[in-house]
């Protein structure tokens, strides 16, 4: 069910830059948190083979998977903190 508009209070325009500069940085946040999602994936499988053949202690493994996990929960903040600043300025 598609919300009714609501008055701009900020006194902007619809598609004024104001809006635009806020669309820009959502889509900047949203754009930082799939390459986060990309990098740590790939450093997690790269850090998982090399700790591997180089026989590093399992210690090691734990404090890589620990900030890969870390990484990820950080991903999974982001997209509602995302929501909630376009829920909020489409109440604008």
């Amino acid at each position: 069910m598609k919300r009714p508009p609501r008055n701009n209070r900020s006194g902007a325009q619809p598609g004024s830059s104001i809006d635009s500069a806020r669309k820009q940085a959502l889509m900047r946040r949203t754009r930082l948190a799939a390459i986060v999602i990309a990098v740590t994936m790939l450093a997690w499988i790269g850090a998982q083979v090399l700790g591997g053949q180089l026989n590093l202690a399992p210690h090691f493994a734990f404090l890589f998977d620990l900030a890969a996990i870390a990484a990820f929960l950080w991903t999974m903040i982001v997209p509602f903190q995302i929501r909630r600043a376009r829920r909020a300025n489409e109440e604008q």
